[in-house]
């Protein structure tokens, strides 16, 4: 697959599997633009992307505000050129829009409430994680696509999530957000087909990274509560390595080997959707 001259722009690339994503299409021969909110995250993929001999140029932006990304999509072309493949990967939870609890308990309900339940989540922080994982997909959807029209053809990656799948207890804001990733996967994915733009998303299991590694691990490196279940249902018996996305990465963004390929959302996590529990 020819990709000299080829633009890949990366959102979240600061990211445990972003920045991994993103330094193996650099090895490719993308130029690959790296795109976050906190340019000391980036800073750290581009050295390890010029260390290499890659190519590639840190722009800050938040994704769910379109001006900002408006200017985004211009800076990238006058440094760069039309983007070819976009990468999806920006997007994220808040504490305030998690639950304490898994199930409905009374207490929510009182006054000096010590969980959080459904009844007094934070509907502000619910909004924001809405925002950030359906808009912070949608509004680089709308403006990359435009350069990829032009280009006649080009790949979208969307990120979704386990929770696409199952709604996992005590994260509703984000189970909702991630379903929402695989429905607009198809339904953008139907609308570019003529313009020749494949538009796909990936399911990423349970990978560590610095904020799931404090939910899942304990201080001596064991199990949490948590981990343990996800554990259980685990038929790898491991969490994931940002490694290994690239493989379904790779398929997704070659033309000639998934050219027919388009509007699926692709689990990659250690058999997780297959076992029951039973």
């Amino acid at each position: 697959m020819e990709t000299k001259n080829k633009v890949a722009v990366v959102t979240g690339a600061g990211g445990t599997l972003c920045s991994a994503m993103a330094i193996e299409l650099a090895t490719q021969g993308y130029k690959v633009v790296l795109v976050g909110r906190s340019i000391e995250k980036l800073k750290v993929t581009e050295a390890q992307i010029k260390a290499e001999g890659g190519i590639c140029v840190c722009l800050t932006a938040d994704v769910k505000n379109l001006e900002q990304v408006q200017k985004l999509r211009q800076e990238v072309l006058r440094i760069y050129g039309r983007c070819n493949v976009l990468i999806n990967g920006a997007g994220g939870n808040q504490p305030d829009a998690v639950t304490t609890i898994n199930h409905y308990e009374p207490v929510e309900l009182t006054a000096d409430n010590t969980e959080r339940g459904f009844f007094n989540l934070d509907m502000e922080r619910f909004l924001d994680v809405m925002n950030v994982n359906v808009m912070g997909t949608v509004i680089p959807c709308q403006e990359f696509a435009r350069d990829m029209v032009e280009e006649g053809g080009g790949v979208i990656i969307n990120f979704a999530s386990m929770n696409t799948y199952r709604p996992l207890s005590r994260i509703p804001a984000y189970a909702l957000s991630k379903a929402g990733i695989s429905n607009f996967t198809q339904w953008l994915a139907a609308y570019l087909a003529p313009a020749h733009i494949r538009v796909n998303a990936i399911a990423p299991g349970f990978f560590l990274n610095d904020r799931s590694r404090k939910l899942l691990l304990t201080p001596d490196g064991g199990y949490s509560e948590r981990g343990a279940n996800i554990m259980r249902q685990t038929p790898m018996k491991k969490f994931g390595e940002a490694k290994e996305l690239l493989g379904c990465m790779n398929w997704l963004i070659d033309d000639e080997k998934a050219g027919f390929v388009t509007g699926i959302t692709v689990p990659v996590d250690g058999g997780f959707l297959s076992d029951s529990g039973l």
